[in-house]
């Protein structure tokens, strides 16, 4: 069985969530969630949450409470989410664009017998 959870416009470079990402894919959500709340990034924050709220989806559709360490991360994506341009003054009357990218971050786990 299968839970997924999907973060769509979080506001955060996909850049900055990738390398995030590849460290718990694979990993059970015991160790994900160890090494998602010692890392000391706003990306880590977020993929807590999601990872969570997949975990809950799982729960959900089995029916019941399986412990952590018998669920896997099957999927940790990251894609491009909308960028919002932002106008800054620059100098002799110019302006310089500001890029504020998103990302949609999906995390998918799996465990229990189907």
């Amino acid at each position: 069985m299968v839970g997924r959870a999907v973060h769509r416009f979080a506001r955060i470079s996909p850049k900055k969530m990738k390398p995030l990402l590849s460290e718990i894919r694979g990993k059970t959500v015991a160790e994900a969630d160890a090494i998602l709340y010692l890392m000391n990034k706003k990306g880590a924050r977020i993929t807590r949450k999601v990872l969570k709220a997949a975990v809950a989806s799982l729960n959900d559709k089995l029916g019941r409470e399986l412990a952590p360490e018998e669920i896997k991360v099957k999927v940790a994506k990251v894609d491009k989410g909308l960028t919002m341009k932002r106008v800054r003054p620059f100098w002799r009357g110019m302006a310089t664009l500001i890029r504020k990218r998103t990302s949609h971050i999906t995390i998918e786990v799996e465990g229990g017998e189907e």
